[in-house]
């Protein structure tokens, strides 16, 4: 595929934690993503009630709205200081418990029940853990994963949606020999061989 000199490129769990611990964190929208207003009906459908998934949720805004619709949100983020801070500027009361079935793992969950916030690595997840969801809002997951991490990541949240399911996926489209990413540059034919 064409994405240049960023097909080899691996950032690591730690470089991302660093971002956090540093607050280099350009990629948080605090006002949310201007994409999810314009493509929110799309994503719900005139549905209600429905689960939906953030993968590498960092402190998405989104889901905090999605739960004040009456929806119910489930994330992935491996910075515990991520999370935290979702859940302190947000002012919401959270419980932490550990996962059982991923070591090392905790999930925080608000006490109304309707956030539940895994602490992890997406690839530690699984349907049988987090269930299966209606809707994806995929803002900086896939164009943040590594380039050689791609087809199982698709995998993975392929397992994750219900037959039904709306993903909203956004990326970013530049030269990808001038800027080694992330975000990485995921081109149109790639999502279509990948997602199919």
């Amino acid at each position: 595929s064409d994405i240049g000199s960023q097909k080899d490129r691996v950032v690591t769990e730690e470089a991302w934690l660093q971002k956090w611990e540093t607050g280099n964190i350009g990629f948080h929208k605090e006002q949310g993503h201007p994409l999810f207003q314009k493509y929110l009906d799309v994503l719900l459908n005139g549905r209600s009630g429905l689960r939906l998934f953030f993968p590498l949720c960092g402190k998405a805004v989104e889901m905090k709205w999605l739960a004040d619709m009456g929806h119910s949100v489930v994330g992935v983020e491996v910075s515990e200081q991520a999370l935290k801070e979702f859940f302190a500027e947000h002012n919401l009361p959270y419980c932490e418990e550990p996962v059982p079935e991923i070591s090392g793992a905790k999930k925080l969950q608000s006490a109304s029940g309707n956030i539940s916030l895994y602490c992890c690595s997406i690839y530690d997840l699984s349907s049988s853990i987090v269930g299966k969801f209606d809707g994806v809002w995929d803002r900086g997951a896939l164009v943040a994963v590594n380039p050689c991490d791609r087809q199982r990541y698709v995998s993975l949240m392929i397992t994750l949606m219900e037959k039904n399911s709306s993903y909203l996926l956004v990326t970013v489209s530049y030269d990808p020999n001038k800027h080694k990413g992330p975000p990485f540059y995921v081109p149109e034919s790639e999502i279509k061989s990948l997602f199919g």
